[in-house]
């Protein structure tokens, strides 16, 4: 199929894909609370006819379109949850629930998996194999939905998975491809630090808990920049410290939170053990104690070559060379990951961001939005993509 006739199937679309993405964004739903988005899904993939479709799990969907030849199965993802977030935009289309917000262009990629769904269901009878639209629930809160559904088998059998982000940092009209180690393992950790309370104006018949825990946070540093290879990727970033009631008191606990974010397997596994001994250390060393604990989250996305190479090679003939724009690892998490123990696979970015539309907020922000227009790029991205791996291209 020519580049002309994929971007007259998509304009066909365009429309509906817009429309539902207005309507998901006015109605968004949190991890694990997707009932009435699922159900809308569902329906909507009903109209389009030819769809074997299921709900995996509660608050997600699958459709499978399958050839009337065999061939390969390609699937594609698209996550459906929102934020805990107050939308501070002001146009027709923002959320009526409030502290609830499609603040991720969640909405976009579902919106862009249904006109792909669509656009393959009128070309079901030309298909050799079977397509998987993945309508993926609770991307954003561990454990994340990614791993139900793989529990829930909607990977078995499947040769190779495709999805994508909406990128604000990336402006419209670009694809983001990423080769290798693409986002990174989204570790947390928990430290309490157990002293002795007491007046602020004796501190010497107390064990200070803020006192040690300034050290332990300053310590912990010493992971990333003394011990780990200054070219190896590590985040560790303290992100609350909780303690006191008064001025003139000093409490006797201090809780400690924060992420770790790694590539590698066997850092991810050291990482911890490392942090813990410094904590053993500091606070024996002052008469303290404390409690640990570390909570593995998503596994890094690390894209597989041959099917990062395809989704290259796509956006560029189907936007030109200047579209394409090869970044650098983030040490941001996604669960798509989970997919990518199934089947090899690629995670690529279409940039949405357009500085003369104001479109410049991040990505988890109040009066975040996309470029509308980066939505059909990305159908026409999915369906070229899946075309060309269908095909056995890789």
């Amino acid at each position: 199929m020519t580049k002309e006739e994929i971007k007259r199937l998509v304009d066909e679309v365009k429309a509906d894909v817009i429309d539902w993405r207005r309507h998901l964004h006015a109605h968004p739903e949190l991890s694990f609370q997707e009932e009435k988005t699922a159900q809308f899904v569902y329906e909507t993939l009903q109209s389009f006819g030819g769809l074997e479709i299921t709900r995996p799990t509660k608050t997600s969907v699958m459709a499978r379109l399958v050839g009337p030849k065999p061939g390969r199965v390609v699937a594609i993802r698209a996550d459906m949850d929102a934020l805990p977030i107050q939308e501070e935009n002001t146009f027709e289309f923002a959320s009526k629930t409030p502290g609830v917000m499609h603040a991720c262009g969640h909405d976009g990629h579902t919106a862009m998996l249904l006109g792909t769904a669509k656009i393959f269901a009128q070309l079901r009878d030309h298909i050799h194999g079977e397509i998987r639209f993945l309508f993926q629930h609770a991307e954003e809160l561990f454990p994340g939905g990614a791993e139900e559904m793989v529990q829930a088998g909607v990977m078995d059998g499947v040769d190779v998975v495709i999805g994508t982000h909406l990128w604000s940092p990336l402006e419209r009209g670009k694809i983001g491809i990423v080769y290798g180690p693409m986002m990174a393992a989204p570790d947390r950790f928990f430290i309490r630090i157990i002293g002795k309370g007491g007046h602020g104006a004796m501190p010497h018949q107390t064990i200070d808990a803020i006192a040690i825990g300034a050290q332990v946070v300053t310590n912990l540093q010493h992971i990333v920049s003394r011990y780990v290879d200054p070219l190896e990727p590590l985040v560790l970033s303290v992100t609350q410290f909780v303690a006191g009631t008064a001025h003139n008191v000093l409490p006797g606990e201090v809780e400690i939170q924060g992420t770790v974010r790694t590539f590698d397997a066997e850092l991810r596994q050291t990482v911890p053990q490392w942090m813990e001994r410094i904590v053993k250390g500091i606070t024996e060393a002052h008469g303290a104690s404390y409690e640990f604990q570390f909570d593995y989250g998503y596994r890094p996305v690390i894209n597989y070559d041959e099917v990062t190479h395809v989704i290259e090679e796509t956006a560029r003939e189907l936007l030109g060379e200047e579209a394409v724009a090869r970044l650098k690892p983030n040490m941001g998490g996604e669960d798509f990951s989970a997919f990518l123990q199934k089947a090899p696979g690629s995670f690529f970015y279409v940039g949405a961001r357009n500085e003369e539309k104001g479109i410049v907020y991040p990505h988890h922000h109040p009066r975040f939005t996309i470029d509308e227009d980066a939505l059909e790029i990305g159908v026409q991205m999915f369906v070229a993509a899946t075309l060309k791996l269908l095909a056995g291209a890789e």
